[in-house]
């Protein structure tokens, strides 16, 4: 990209490129400088079309967290949209190449992946703060989960024959995560029904 004209640059083409590095390079490699570099330019126009570095960091995070949400199926009760709903953004997580972008940048990427929870609950009889409330349960909850998960460095070893999953103190495997997960999800879901249901909600 030798020579290349710096009026041309675009903001989407600055979080493309720093996105690239990220998942080559990590998270540690994304600078104005290498950003530019990748780009053909001089830091100067990438400065001036997505401002510093923690305003670019948090584009890459809302990039990385756009549409994130699946869509409410006509009728389906809040508690299976709400599990589906965990399942998708852990998913997205664990295809996130460093998982600190996310947990380490402003709400608003967060704010817009829990809209359409937070309308589902609405919708479906919750007060506005109860469901700002649930969904953040369900998110903390989820982001605890892959921050958990992500952290894992050594493989497992085999499962003992008749132990839960997940409760072998040895190690874990990949299938006794997810059954970990949808136990935890149901534990959450369950919950927040019953709180819900209940006629002195929990404060």
């Amino acid at each position: 990209m030798a020579g290349r004209i710096a009026t041309d640059l675009a903001a989407d083409e600055v979080v493309d490129a720093a996105i690239a590095i990220l998942e080559t390079e990590g998270l540690d490699a994304v600078s104005m400088r290498n950003v530019a570099a990748r780009l053909g330019v001089s830091p100067v126009p990438v400065y001036s079309r997505v401002g510093n570095k923690e305003a670019l960091l948090e584009a890459m995070a809302r990039r990385l967290m756009s549409d994130i949400a699946p869509a409410p199926e006509p009728g389906e009760a809040w508690t299976a949209y709400a599990t589906r709903w965990a399942i998708v953004v852990r998913e997205r997580f664990a295809r996130t190449a460093e998982l600190r972008l996310l947990m380490g940048n402003p709400r608003q990427p967060f704010v817009e992946a829990s809209k359409p929870l937070i309308n589902v609950l609405r919708d479906q009889g919750f007060e506005p703060d109860e469901a700002v409330q649930a969904c953040r349960v369900l998110l903390w909850g989820v982001s605890g989960f892959a921050t958990v998960e992500g952290s894992r460095t050594r493989a497992p070893r085999p499962r003992r024959g008749g132990t839960r999953p997940g409760g072998d103190p040895t190690g874990v495997s990949a299938a006794e995560a997810d059954a970990l997960f949808q136990l935890q999800v149901r534990y959450l879901v369950e919950g927040l029904a019953r709180d819900h249901a209940a006629p002195a909600r929990a404060s």
